[in-house]
């Protein structure tokens, strides 16, 4: 193996062109082809070899048995300085690429890979042509000649700090698809994931081979246009934007599972292209449903705080205790249901005395069952309401506590039917019924209703239901009281 002296450019060695005392023999890497040989000097395969030499990344020098310089490519001449000219030929480093004090130690250690199977490697600090020293990091292995003997040693070096960079670059992603503590997906151009992590199949529900290549609408049943909204948008335009919360349904063996992830996007580019060629996006994401429904938990617990501070200063103002219970409905009302019913007694009763019949029961204000707005009391007066057996209303009074239920999905005739059998407005489809209590008596039932486009009562809702009860039940009770006493 020897180089071009005049063009700079290294070459073939012929069977009688040995360099510095070399052994005469084209060196050829390890384990030598059977019957393979170096094209001759000048030929199209010693070109073809030159233009590889140079074109690579790494830095490649070669030295014949002898220690003699015989290959020298344009990387190292990048990083030492040293022309092809100035390095082939020159038998070992010293005095040129290596301090003289470092030049035994180095070149011993270089040439030892003759003897030893396999790549070594070492970090040297060379000298530059400027004078000034890198530290690089070498990988060195012994070339065999045509008798299958040692014939020499190739060297690859880069500089160190670059090295690390790249050790660490492959190191860090290893870790974000092992053992990151989010998910990470990689995503290719069509959309499909290509890669991931345990925490991301764990997010997805499923097993890190069996999502590969999935259309995300297999997994995601809710907020995939979302999804694949970003996605695209980073394909297209690169630049990410700000970590996004996106909320979605997951279809899992168990059932759909609503979830939140906070999401970043990267826009994974080819290095190797003139031209950013986009090969997918990176998907990293952070399951934070638990910190978001407990923040939207606390939003709700200070706005219902507040609807309630505000009722109790408006309610202080009205000297007639039923337009006070009125103005209470009104403010529990915002946010938190569409229609509310205010059903009472006939007459206190006492507590072993259940209400078995609707007839017990009548309308006394609601909202209008047509349109939006306001608690009204009803017109005329109060009209009883003639619930059948078994009717949430009913059974909120015999239990004394609060009753939730929903239209359903397999309900005939639709929620529509549903509700108008309930004696409740056509849009219910969820209904929260709690019993009004004071001085130990069932003064009625407030009902709450929510259109089929919002979501059911829960049991935070209950709570809050129970504390409007509670102060609508005290107004309710002040206004009998004042009636009697003006009979």
């Amino acid at each position: 193996m020897g180089a071009s002296r005049s063009s700079g450019t290294t070459d073939a060695l012929g069977p009688d062109e040995g360099a510095g005392g070399g052994t005469g023999e084209p060196l050829r890497p390890e384990p030598p082809a059977p019957g393979e040989g170096e094209p001759a000097g000048g030929g199209p395969g010693a070109e073809l070899l030159a233009a590889l030499l140079d074109g690579m990344d790494a830095a490649l020098c070669a030295f014949d048995a002898g220690g003699v310089v015989t290959h020298w490519n344009r990387e190292a001449e990048r990083i030492l300085g040293w022309s092809a000219q100035e390095a082939v030929g020159r038998t070992g480093f010293a005095g040129w690429a290596v301090r003289r004090a470092d030049a035994h130690e180095v070149q011993g250690r270089l040439m030892a890979a003759m003897d030893a199977p396999g790549r070594q490697v070492h970090e040297f600090a060379l000298l530059r042509k400027d004078g000034s020293r890198v530290l690089v990091r070498t990988q060195s292995a012994r070339v065999l000649g045509g008798d299958g003997k040692p014939a020499g040693v190739y060297c690859a070096f880069s500089e160190v700090h670059a090295q690390i960079d790249l050790e660490r670059a492959i190191a860090l992603s290893e870790a974000l698809l092992e053992d990151a503590s989010w998910g990470v997906v990689l995503v290719d151009v069509d959309l499909r994931p290509t890669v991931v992590n345990a925490y991301a199949a764990r997010a997805l529900g499923g097993g890190r081979t069996t999502l590969l290549g999935r259309p995300l609408g297999e997994l995601v049943v809710q907020g995939v246009e979302e999804l694949e909204a970003a996605l695209q948008h980073v394909l297209a335009e690169g630049a990410p934007g700000p970590p996004a919360e996106l909320w979605v349904t997951l279809r899992t063996a168990e059932g759909e599972r609503r979830r939140c992830w906070r999401s970043g996007f990267l826009r994974l580019a080819s290095p190797l292209t003139e031209e950013p060629v986009p090969l997918g996006v990176g998907w990293m994401f952070r399951d934070v449903t638990a910190r978001k429904l407990a923040q939207q938990e606390a939003d709700r617990q200070r706005f219902r705080a507040g609807q309630l501070h505000r009722a109790a200063r408006t309610v202080s103002e009205c000297e007639d205790p039923m337009e006070a219970a009125i103005s209470l409905l009104d403010f529990a009302l915002a946010g938190f249901a569409d229609h509310v019913l205010l059903d009472l007694t006939e007459g206190a009763r006492p507590e072993s005395a259940p209400a078995e019949s609707g007839e017990r029961l009548v309308r006394t204000a609601a909202t209008p069952a047509d349109a939006p707005g306001p608690c009204l009391l009803v017109a005329g007066g109060a009209i009883p309401v003639r619930y059948g057996p078994g009717h949430p209303a009913l059974q909120a009074a015999e239990r004394t506590g609060s009753v939730r239920t929903s239209a359903g999905a397999g309900v005939d005739g639709g929620a529509a039917a549903w509700a108008v059998e309930r004696r409740w407005p056509p849009d219910a489809a969820h209904a929260l019924c709690t019993v009004l209590r004071s001085r130990g008596r069932t003064l009625g039932v407030l009902t709450f209703l929510r259109a089929a486009n919002r979501t059911a009562f829960e049991r935070p809702d209950t709570a809050y239901a129970e504390t409007v009860a509670a102060r609508v039940a005290g107004a309710v009770d002040l206004a009998q009281a004042v009636r009697r006493a003006a009979t």
